[in-house]
């Protein structure tokens, strides 16, 4: 991986599916499944989780699982729900102790213009997509969200500008209309809860 690109996930939560059989990459069946990881507010977010058979098998409905891994994407070129697919890729898989953990660290490049926008209640919020390199040079497009002052210091951010984040990965219900009707379908990001770093000084807020 390129020695400034970072993409480290560390997971614990309720296991809520039983894995099933996703797909093969060179030789390597992998399985998915969903993870149930509680936030403070009391919401849930349900995080769906690739694993290599070959993981050991500690995967069960209503066990806790404590993950390593990456976050990846893969763009859905079907024509069949989001565009952007993401998963977590398990690199490690362990029974947890029960203990809740939801913890992100990003570095990459901005490849879009920061869209700085306002909620129904005035806080800020800014939509970033950053480009974090794999190794062999493969890259994942990962939507990111700042909120608060962070999202206005971020929002001054252009393209090619390197960032390195500490979030958390979460999920978020909304309806899709289409020719067919109205679906409803589940996004993720990764909501920053601090910059580690940034040449920018005015985006450290």
């Amino acid at each position: 991986m390129n020695e400034i690109s970072r993409n480290e996930v560390e997971l614990e939560g309720i296991v809520s599916s039983a894995p099933e059989f996703s797909h093969e990459n060179h030789g390597t069946r992998f399985d998915r499944f969903y993870l149930q990881v509680p936030r403070l507010s009391g919401q849930t977010d349900l995080l769906p989780v690739l694993m290599a058979e070959d993981l050991p098998d500690s995967v069960s409905p209503g066990a806790f699982l404590h993950i390593r891994g990456q976050l990846r994407s893969f763009n859905n070129k079907s024509g069949q729900g989001s565009r952007l697919v993401l998963s977590v890729l398990a690199q490690t898989a362990e029974p947890g102790t029960g203990d809740v953990r939801n913890v992100i660290v990003l570095s990459g490049l901005l490849c879009k213009a920061p869209i700085l926008r306002q909620t129904p209640l005035g806080r800020s919020i800014c939509d970033l997509m950053l480009a974090v390199t794999r190794r062999y040079g493969r890259v994942d497009y990962l939507p990111v969200i700042a909120w608060g002052q962070l999202a206005v210091g971020v929002s001054s951010l252009h393209v090619g500008d390197r960032i390195t984040l500490e979030g958390r990965v979460q999920s978020r219900s909304y309806v899709k209309a289409t020719e067919t009707g109205a679906e409803n379908r589940t996004a993720y990001e990764i909501s920053v809860m601090h910059l580690l770093e940034n040449t920018d000084e005015s985006c450290s807020g």
